[in-house]
């Protein structure tokens, strides 16, 4: 963990609505927009020879997802829609108070977006904020464009950070609500969810080597429509795009599919989460060796989805250095069933006075051993 606490600003924070999109650089053009559009079916908002501008099916802003050529696969942007336009004069003040680069372009930094704030945030995150908008048409009535897959709306990030407590209170000051988190006995926080839309999450801390993105997460309205695109990337020869699931979080209840796009880009779709807009929104948190706060089942997770991340920029379109995680990662602890996993809590009470040297029985004890899962 840093020790380096980040002030909380005397300027107000912009009222942030929603996370509206993502600004990606991707290596191949073309083969990225084939895996976004002719596989996952999102809708062309309009393109060059340099970028796609993609956006949801429920959308009506210009996009929620741009697609950008350059030389490293990474993240340019995470960019969030703002309450009015006097909120970017707010996105100024507060990160300028905090030390922090910022740009402002009255046209924007994209298309189809207008008077926009750029900042490179005290955790190392491209951050853009922007009120102004293009109208386009809402395709939720245009039934006949839906695929069995449908993505309708784009729904979080999620970040890799060094230290979840220290980006968990600079994100709080700038108006974020915790809703979910995952800790031990010990204190340690490994992951926390928080929201600014009344749902589970518009972007998530999760502790690691960062700054970096572990994935952007578009919703669908169903489980069957996440069922639907495993089937079609089976039938396309795709499914080594599949990382991980389908399954069911035990955090935020959300039925789940992680894919990786043609740089490595990792995609969730995501379903079923559940409101969080009263304001006295319980807290949920979650013990980091039970089994089934990621996977509601009990099925193990994959080390590469504790592992590898994207890069994310500078405002010039430089890699952001990588800081080190320094407390215990949540992969270290929950691979090898050496009695840190559990299901039920009394399993780990009986682990924890040696009555039994496993609690897992033994048709899952190896999964959970990185020898057995290689």
């Amino acid at each position: 963990m840093t020790d380096t606490t980040i002030p909380t600003p005397q300027a107000p924070p912009p009222d942030i609505v929603r996370c509206a999109s993502m600004e990606l650089v991707v290596t191949d053009l073309a083969a990225s927009r084939d895996f976004y559009v002719d596989v996952l079916g999102l809708v062309v908002t309009e393109e060059d020879e340099h970028a796609v501008y993609l956006r949801t099916l429920e959308e009506f802003i210009h996009h929620n997802l741009v697609l950008r050529q350059g030389p490293t696969a990474a993240v340019a942007a995470f960019s969030y829609r703002v309450r009015t336009p006097e909120d970017l004069d707010r996105a100024v003040g507060f990160y300028t108070e905090l030390g922090c680069r910022v740009e402002r372009r009255a046209h924007g930094f994209v298309r189809g977006v207008g008077d926009s704030v750029r900042v490179t945030d005290p955790l190392g995150f491209p951050q853009e904020f922007f009120h102004e908008v293009e109208h386009v048409e809402r395709l939720a009535w245009r039934y006949d464009l839906h695929t069995p897959g449908a993505l309708v709306r784009l729904d979080h990030f999620n970040q890799v950070t060094p230290d979840v407590p220290r980006a968990v209170r600079h994100m709080e000051d700038l108006g974020f609500r915790v809703t979910e988190d995952i800790q031990d006995g010990e204190g340690t926080t490994y992951a926390a969810w928080m929201r600014r839309k009344p749902t589970v999450h518009d972007t998530a801390m999760t502790g690691g080597d960062g700054p970096r993105m572990h994935h952007v997460a578009f919703a669908t309205h169903e489980k069957h429509n996440i069922i639907a695109i495993c089937d079609k990337l089976g039938a396309l020869r795709l499914s080594d795009r599949i990382e991980r699931g389908p399954g069911r979080h035990g955090v935020s209840n959300a039925f789940y599919l992680y894919l990786r796009d043609p740089d490595g880009h990792r995609v969730e779709i995501y379903t079923q989460d559940y409101w969080t807009g009263d304001p006295d929104n319980p807290v949920v948190t979650w013990d980091v060796h039970d089994n089934q706060r990621r996977d509601w089942w009990g099925n193990p997770v994959v080390p590469s989805w504790y592992t590898e991340a994207s890069p994310v920029l500078d405002l010039d379109g430089v890699p952001q250095p990588v800081v080190a995680r320094t407390d215990t990662s949540e992969m270290a602890v929950t691979i090898g069933a050496d009695g840190f996993s559990y299901t039920r809590p009394e399993d780990a009470a009986r682990a924890a006075a040696h009555l039994e040297d496993d609690v897992l029985p033994s048709w899952k004890q190896g999964e959970y051993k990185l020898g057995h899962q290689l």
